[in-house]
């Protein structure tokens, strides 16, 4: 099996609500994504894939939905001020932590056809979640 690892970097802000740390007020966080993709042979050119294809893929998406964009809970009591004020923001179904948001990444990038393997995504130099499939 190959595997390579392509990093992108982004920004988000969001909070945890019901968090009993510092986490439940509103905050922003500058993330390093490691997107592993794999296969049991290479490619014509020697490859698993381009690195390219990976970031043209998941940029798009990133700029799209995460970066410098509040990710917040769907019953988040901000969301009506922020629809109020016209503010960009994702609301999600599930609690926007690192560990959702590697889910939704390695998501979008197995329906864009890659054989991604895991998603980690680092939130501060010394913390990461990741998502993967078992």
């Amino acid at each position: 099996m190959f595997t390579i690892t392509k990093e992108v970097y982004f920004c988000y802000g969001h909070r945890l609500m019901n968090h009993s740390g510092k986490c439940r007020h509103l905050h922003g966080h500058s993330v390093k994504a490691a997107i592993s993709v794999a296969q049991d042979q290479l490619n014509d050119q020697g490859m698993v894939c381009d690195f390219a294809d990976i970031k043209q893929c998941v940029e798009g998406y990133i700029n799209e939905y995460l970066d410098h964009n509040f990710l917040l809970h769907k019953n988040d009591p901000i969301v009506p001020v922020l629809i109020e004020n016209k503010e960009r923001f994702l609301a999600l179904d599930e609690h926007p932590t690192a560990e959702v948001i590697s889910k939704m990444i390695y998501q979008y990038l197995k329906k864009s056809g890659f054989n991604v393997v895991e998603v980690v995504l680092w939130e501060t130099a010394s913390a990461y979640a990741s998502y993967k499939e078992s």
